[in-house]
């Protein structure tokens, strides 16, 4: 849950803005930014840590899942699902 509220915490900071605001945040923001991120961060790597799991090779394997089930050729430029991309 802390996890979850901590996410949270980063998007409240980008809820209200353009996608050019968010590329540029002003150096007081992006610094809480930064804190807020650190917080997700640790909160992750602890949870990983108390399930055994390795987070680098689980985003590996994820990044691969993902690459099959979104081919180039039918992914880009939709927003479809996996499971939608050989209708």
């Amino acid at each position: 849950m802390a996890l979850a509220a901590e996410a949270a915490e980063v998007l409240e900071h980008f809820q209200w803005l353009k996608e050019e605001e968010s590329k540029s945040l002003p150096p007081k923001k992006l610094s809480e930014v930064r804190e807020e991120l650190a917080d997700v961060l640790i909160y992750l790597v602890r949870l990983a840590d108390k399930l055994g799991i390795e987070l680098l090779s689980a985003a590996s394997d994820k990044i691969a899942l993902n690459a099959r089930r979104y081919p180039i050729e039918s992914a880009r430029g939709n927003h479809r699902k996996y499971t939608e991309l050989q209708d």
